[in-house]
């Protein structure tokens, strides 16, 4: 069962979020907030597995709501998928910055919802590859580089791994892409993710675009 809480300012928001999560037999619904102080207090108490997120909320907003319960620093952090009504690159990368680990819009169907919930519960990210490659190409020229720690060097096959996760291919995409089988990209990401330090896909992806893995990606 997968325990989730759901933060948005708008009841009926939060009310048909509820409605289509509790229909599903994988999905509970722990707990509601309407601003981001309570969303905080209350994730730390009841320790769900996926916060829904929105950006715009009262008293503290979504991303600074975000980085207290999963951004850099946190001792015990939660899993956050960002809802918003608001496509813009600036608050996706702030969002994926302070600790989400995935972002939706709020015209997504409720089967993409379900499946996001699913998607970020068991570890992975949620950026459709076309968002991936605009927001995070339009981004990383700005950041300083960063380069692999010299004491756990990637293997040249995660190396190539990490290179497909950056251009926003999805696991079965990667191992179509290598001809090896969908376990072993799995069993690749985790290793590179261990020897990186990295939470998750999102931050891979990140990763490797500061690093200038992604030929031309400031260009995007």
């Amino acid at each position: 069962m997968i325990r989730v809480v759901v933060c948005d300012d708008q009841e009926l928001v939060r009310t048909g979020y509820v409605t289509i999560f509790g229909a599903q037999p994988d999905i509970e619904v722990v707990g509601e907030a309407a601003d981001g102080r309570t969303a905080v207090d209350l994730v730390r108490e009841v320790r769900p597995d996926v916060v829904v997120m929105d950006i715009r909320m009262p008293v503290l907003n979504g991303i600074e709501a975000t980085r207290q319960l999963a951004g850099h620093g946190v001792a015990d952090p939660v899993k956050v998928l960002v809802v918003t009504t608001f496509n813009l690159d600036e608050y996706v990368y702030e969002a994926l910055r302070a600790g989400a680990s995935g972002f939706l819009l709020k015209d997504s169907t409720p089967a993409e919802l379900i499946a996001g919930i699913r998607t970020v519960a068991v570890g992975d990210s949620l950026l459709a590859p076309a968002v991936t490659r605009t927001l995070i190409g339009r981004f990383a020229s700005r950041v300083q580089p960063t380069a692999p720690d010299p004491e756990h060097p990637l293997t040249p096959r995660e190396l190539e791994v990490l290179k497909l996760i950056a251009e926003g291919l999805s696991n079965a995409e990667i191992a179509g892409t290598l001809v090896i089988s969908h376990e072993t990209v799995k069993t690749y990401v985790s290793r590179l993710l261990a020897k990186l330090g990295l939470r998750d896909r999102v931050h891979a992806v990140v990763f490797a675009h500061r690093a200038g893995l992604v030929p031309g990606a400031g260009h995007l």
